[in-house]
C-alpha cells in the first residue's frame, strides 16, 4: 500500500537521522520542547502558541523523539482547541498532520473525537473546493483570483494525507507546467517571471503525487537547482539572493529526491551549512547565516537537511 506523501517523506527523514545517535539531537529536542506553551501548543520566536508552529515543532519532535504520550496529549488538547478556528489550508494541513502524529505517539484519535468531527472535516474539504480557479489551481484565499503553486500543493496533499481523491488533477497538472519558466524551475503566481526554488519543490512534489513526473522535467529541474545552490554551501530562493537558506536548502533537496536527482556535491556542503553555520550549541538552527535566533521552524528544515544528506539516505 502507497503511503500518503508527507508520512513516507517523514519515515525517510526519521532514517536519516537515526544514523547518528540519539543524544546528538538531545539538546534540539529540549528547544523545541521549551517552545511549548501552557496550552499545549508551540510558539514561534515570541508571543503565544500558533498552529503553525506547533505543526513544524511536532514534525521535528517527531524526528528527535520528543513525541512521548505526555506531550501528545498535550498537543492534542491544544488541537481540539483550534479546530473552529482552522480554516487556510495551510492550518488544516499542520491540524491533520500533527493530529496524525499524535495518534501514531499513542495520543487520542481525534478524528474521532465526537460526532462532529466527520462534518467538520467534510465542511472544511468543501472551502477548500471553492478556492479553485479557472487556472486550475486553488487561490491563496477567497478574493484571490488566480492559482497559486504552494496553496495548490498544500490542498493536494491535504487530500493525499487522508486518502481522499482531489477533483479533476489532469487541470492541476496542467495549471503547473503552466507556470514553470525558462530557466527550469516554477513560479508562484503567473505574473511572476523569476523562478523561486520554493514554488520550484512545491510543483514537484505535486506533479509526483498526480504522476506527472517525465525526463524533461527532470532535467529542467537540475538545471534551475545548480543556478541557485551558492558559496555558503546552501541554497537561496531564487537566483537573485546570494545566500542560502535553511528552508531554501530543504526544499531542493527534497525536489532532488522526487525527482531522484544524484546530490553529488550538495550532499557535503548543504550538511557542512547546517552544522557549521546554523547550529546553536544551546540548541535550535537558525534560518540563515545573516539570522540572529533559532525557531522551531528552522529547526525542523535544518533536521530535514541533515537528515537528507545522510550517507544513509
Amino acid at each position: 500500500m502507497k503511503l500518503p506523501y508527507l508520512i513516507e517523506l517523514a519515515q525517510h527523514l526519521l532514517a536519516g537521522l537515526e544514523s547518528t545517535p540519539v543524544d546528538r539531537w538531545n539538546r534540539h529536542r529540549e528547544f523545541i520542547l521549551g517552545q511549548q506553551t501552557a496550552d499545549g501548543g508551540f510558539r514561534g520566536r515570541e508571543g503565544d502558541s500558533d498552529l503553525y508552529y506547533t505543526g513544524f515543532a511536532v514534525r521535528a519532535l517527531g524526528l528527535t523523539g520528543g513525541l512521548d504520550r505526555q506531550t501528545s496529549n498535550l498537543i492534542a488538547d491544544y488541537l481540539l482547541s483550534q479546530r473552529n478556528q482552522t480554516h487556510a489550508p495551510v492550518d488544516l494541513l499542520n491540524w491533520i498532520s500533527c493530529a496524525l502524529a499524535v495518534q501514531l505517539a499513542g495520543g487520542p484519535d481525534l478524528f474521532l473525537a465526537d460526532q462532529t468531527s466527520e462534518a467538520w472535516l467534510n465542511r472544511l474539504f468543501e472551502q477548500l473546493g471553492q478556492l479553485r480557479r479557472d487556472d486550475g489551481g486553488y487561490a491563496k484565499g477567497p478574493e484571490g483570483k488566480l492559482g497559486s503553486t504552494y496553496q495548490t500543493f498544500l490542498i493536494v496533499v491535504t487530500h493525499d494525507l487522508l486518502g481522499r481523491t482531489v477533483p479533476q488533477p489532469e487541470r492541476i497538472v496542467e495549471f503547473l507546467f503552466h507556470r514553470q519558466r525558462d530557466d527550469g524551475g516554477f513560479v508562484e503566481i503567473a505574473p511572476m517571471r523569476r523562478s523561486g526554488t520554493n514554488p520550484t519543490a512545491a510543483a514537484v512534489a505535486t506533479l509526483k503525487l498526480l504522476g506527472a513526473i517525465d525526463a524533461p522535467l527532470i532535467a529542467d529541474v537540475r538545471d534551475f537547482l545548480k543556478d541557485v545552490q551558492q558559496d555558503d554551501g546552501g541554497i537561496s530562493a531564487n537566483t537573485r539572493i546570494p545566500f542560502g537558506d535553511a528552508l531554501s536548502t530543504f526544499t531542493a533537496l527534497n525536489a532532488m529526491r522526487d525527482l531522484q536527482i544524484n546530490y553529488g556535491g550538495l550532499r557535503f556542503s548543504a550538511r557542512d551549512f547546517v552544522l557549521q553555520g546554523l547550529e546553536f550549541p544551546t540548541g535550535g538552527f537558525r534560518a540563515a547565516l545573516w539570522d540572529e535566533q533559532p525557531d522551531v521552524e528552522y529547526t525542523y528544515y535544518a533536521l530535514g537537511v541533515l537528515a537528507l544528506t545522510a550517507t544513509t539516505n
